[in-house]
């Protein structure tokens, strides 16, 4: 492992809280209490990657692990995680193959996809939080991600900000539109619409108390904002981002937390929980970390839907299988990669 520093308890800031605890025998990912120097971040990077799972895992799939510093460690991880775990070839998620593996491959991508935080959800470790961001995906997930985020209203942590719902105006596929159906949602043509539709369902709210936008010439520049005001709790706000790239590519998942960080004020020390889906955790935690908590000194939580909970059941949900965790430990790495380029 390359020569990390990470700063004894006494060299922390007085009254910071110290990261939330993984669920036993999962590798901590790399997070720190709000404000955390680049020196604990990149520990963290440092230890989720050359933990044994991923270890393991390269192994696995024929791999020598790299030598060198962690940098040199992350860009050889990231080529040969592009050689044998990219099944999108640049494609949506939907459209990505998934490999033939005999049973004991499956067995051992599922058992690191479980020890690398990909698998089982986890509470919020904190009583309150400054904001809450719900990350939109596939229709489904849209309208899961933004129930599970109501129901921790109700029942778990308070939000003394707002509930910021960030999505973007990707076309929907024909067979999310046939899911959302399926629950009694219909007219939803792109991912803000169904995160929109999410939210007015889970949150009984009808009428925005205020929208704004621009309508560019092309659907990667447009952005829109609709901020509803439920009779309980904070306000929520849908945002559709433009793309930092809108020659290339639509708006991406860090180009929404930027965005929304650009539309609120940030307060350094400012605990800010994400809601996703566990098997995105890890590398939308790391994507927040570099969108947010390094430029803004927030802290930055990141929770998975728990299937369990009431509110998601009979809400669809995809099969989850190696090839799909194989492609998200490859998101996780990459995004790694960037946090780790983005502390110098």
């Amino acid at each position: 492992m390359p020569d990390v520093h990470v700063p004894p308890p006494n060299e922390r800031a007085a009254g910071q809280v110290p990261p939330p605890a993984e669920p036993a025998g999962q590798v901590p990912l790399p997070n720190g209490p709000a404000g955390a120097t680049g020196d604990v971040l990149r520990a963290g990077v440092a230890a989720w990657v050359t933990s044994a799972p991923l270890r393991a895992l390269v192994t696995g799939f024929g791999g020598d692990w790299p030598a060198g510093p962690l940098a040199d460690v992350l860009a050889a991880l990231d080529d040969f995680s592009a050689r044998h775990w990219d099944f999108r070839g640049g494609r949506e998620r939907p459209e990505a193959r998934e490999p033939v593996l005999d049973p004991a491959t499956a067995a051992q991508v599922l058992a690191a996809a479980t020890a690398l935080g990909l698998v089982r959800p986890a509470a919020p470790r904190l009583p309150g939080y400054a904001h809450l961001l719900v990350l939109g995906g596939l229709a489904h997930a849209c309208v899961r991600r933004v129930a599970y985020a109501a129901r921790l209203l109700r029942t778990g942590p308070t939000v003394g900000g707002e509930v910021a719902v960030l999505g973007s105006f990707r076309p929907l596929a024909p067979a999310e539109v046939r899911a959302l159906a399926g629950v009694g949602i219909h007219g939803c043509a792109t991912e803000v619409d169904a995160l929109d539709a999410g939210v007015r369902r889970s949150f009984g709210v009808t009428r925005p108390v205020r929208a704004e936008g621009h309508d560019a010439d092309h659907p990667h520049r447009a952005w829109s904002a609709r901020t509803y005001q439920p009779v309980d709790g904070p306000p929520v706000r849908v945002l559709a981002a433009p793309s930092s790239e809108p020659d290339r590519r639509r708006a991406h998942t860090a180009d929404t937390q930027r965005f929304w960080a650009e539309h609120v004020r940030l307060t350094t020390g400012d605990p800010v929980l994400l809601v996703t889906a566990p098997i995105y955790v890890p590398f939308q935690h790391c994507d927040a970390l570099r969108t947010l908590a390094v430029p803004y000194g927030c802290g930055i939580d990141t929770v998975g839907v728990d299937p369990a909970a009431a509110e998601v059941a009979g809400l669809p949900e995809p099969t989850l299988t190696p090839g799909r965790y194989l492609q998200e430990i490859r998101s996780a790495i990459r995004a790694m990669r960037a946090l780790h380029a983005a502390l110098g």
